[in-house]
């Protein structure tokens, strides 16, 4: 598919996210559909770890601070060093993101890192297939994962976390219904499907497939918006 063509495949998408101004402005371009994409990727990657590894979170960091804390109240089906794990390895991804917008910027980064990140969900499936332990898989998911937050962090569109709903549940509640509620709509259903698409396929079918359609979808985010950064702001 050439790229004008995925280009007209999400420009409605991102329109029905973000309305065009009245001189026709879009200043997210087409990152705002490719940043829900991600939004189910996080679901299927905590899907993976928490059902597969043990209990653990790779990409809701919020659930890990808590379940270290049950950990070390003395719950025996969590593990503390898992968790510690998953943020550290977390932590990594973000600070190594982080160093690197510093000098290239965050819309510039945005295609490269996430290829990165399909480089270590894909390393972490062919752990996985060859049968290998839970923490390099944790660790791998988990600094994919802190590198993606990382640069959605930056990008700062609106709602738009990829990770993180509570915020987004209290403003669809809180706010007068319009486009900022739609997108938290949007947001928290498709982080729902995303789990719920993860916790069949590891469930039924193991986690390598749920892997491989993260890794599939990463991809396509990569191809679908280019390594020249048609994402950015005007």
């Amino acid at each position: 598919m050439s790229s004008t063509a995925r280009r007209g495949i999400l420009r409605p998408l991102a329109d029905a996210l973000f309305p065009p101004g009245p001189d026709g402005e879009r200043p997210y371009g087409v990152l705002p559909p490719l940043l829900i994409v991600l939004t189910f990727v996080s679901g299927v990657v905590d899907a993976v770890s928490y059902l597969g590894l043990g209990h653990v979170f790779v990409a809701n960091m919020t659930g890990n601070v808590v379940f270290l804390g049950f950990a070390l109240a003395g719950d025996r089906s969590l593990s503390a060093p898992d968790s510690l794990l998953a943020l550290g390895a977390f932590l990594t991804g973000a600070l190594a993101a982080g160093r690197l917008r510093r000098t290239t910027g965050a819309a510039g980064m945005f295609a490269p890192l996430v290829a990165v990140q399909a480089v270590l969900v894909g390393g972490a499936l062919a752990v996985t297939v060859a049968g290998g332990g839970a923490p390099p898989v944790i660790a791998l998911l988990a600094l994919g994962m802190g590198l993606q937050n990382a640069v959605v962090h930056r990008l700062a569109v609106p709602d738009l976390t990829t990770t993180v709903v509570t915020r987004a549940l209290t403003g669809l509640a809180a706010d007068p219904w319009g486009p900022a509620p739609l997108r938290r709509l949007v947001t928290v259903a498709v982080l729902l499907l995303g789990a719920l698409a993860g916790g069949l396929l590891v469930l039924r079918h193991g986690a390598q497939w749920a892997l491989t359609l993260a890794v599939g979808l990463l991809v396509w985010v990569v191809l679908a918006l280019g390594w020249d950064g048609r994402g950015r702001r005007p």
